[in-house]
């Protein structure tokens, strides 16, 4: 066992942080929730990372996203979540998709990962997502923030949890994100509650939040967990 993930074995067995070791992940979305998910897997340990996104930085980020500094104005995102990966644990292997998932290429793009997590701010996207992870079978870790606000559910393959959480495109997508704004604290807590779910995915250990939606409220302090279907 490296002695980088000691600190790691109580929580886990040594059995399953050899496991972790041996998994791919895909992030689609490098701001503020990928950010943090990104910066805590890195950390945390496993096989190889492929963060997405087609954005570069820019000064309104720097209220949020882990990775953006005054420095990375102008720098691709995926490419800036690479070079972190990198400074923090070079064993991990990182390919840097620069663009955006669709319906062309999001087979190729997201086909032969253990868990897909969803860090986008479109409910449409999330939908597609949605869609090309039940082609492929694998999970989906979903999150989203506004404000003092955030959710999080996992789907699997048949699960189509967003056609309930969001009936025909409705919901708190980007508009709401705009109207209520991003901090910097409720993206660091909706990402940490999503790499646990992705942990226990992979490691089929634990209870998931599957047909359920944990709904966070950090102004009163309330979280709720929300049954989905059935």
């Amino acid at each position: 066992m490296d002695k980088r993930y000691e600190r790691n074995i109580g929580m886990f067995t040594e059995a399953e942080m050899n496991k972790l070791l041996t998994k791919k992940i895909c992030v689609v979305g490098c701001g503020g929730l990928g950010g943090y998910i990104l910066e805590m897997f890195a950390r945390l340990g496993v096989k190889s990372i492929t963060p997405i996104d087609g954005d570069v930085f820019d000064e309104t980020n720097l209220n949020r996203q882990i990775l953006s500094d005054e420095g990375s104005i102008g720098v691709e995102k995926a490419l800036k979540a690479k070079k972190r990966i990198n400074e923090i644990n070079s064993s991990v292997e990182v390919n840097p998709i620069v663009g955006r998932v669709d319906e062309v290429n999001g087979i190729k793009v997201l086909a032969g990962h253990d868990v897909i997590i969803d860090a986008v701010d479109s409910i449409e996207t999330r939908k597609m997502l949605q869609g090309l992870a039940e082609k492929l079978d694998i999970p989906l870790v979903h999150g989203a923030i506004a404000g003092w606000y955030g959710q999080v559910t996992t789907i699997y393959p048949g699960d189509r949890t967003f056609d309930l959480i969001y009936p025909n495109g409705r919901g708190n997508g980007r508009g709401i994100e705009t109207k209520l704004g991003n901090p910097s604290f409720t993206p660091a807590l909706v990402a940490s509650i999503q790499v646990s779910e992705a942990v226990k995915v992979m490691l089929g250990r634990g209870k998931l939040l599957r047909k359920e939606l944990l709904y966070i409220d950090t102004l009163n302090q309330e979280y709720d967990k929300i049954e989905i279907g059935n």
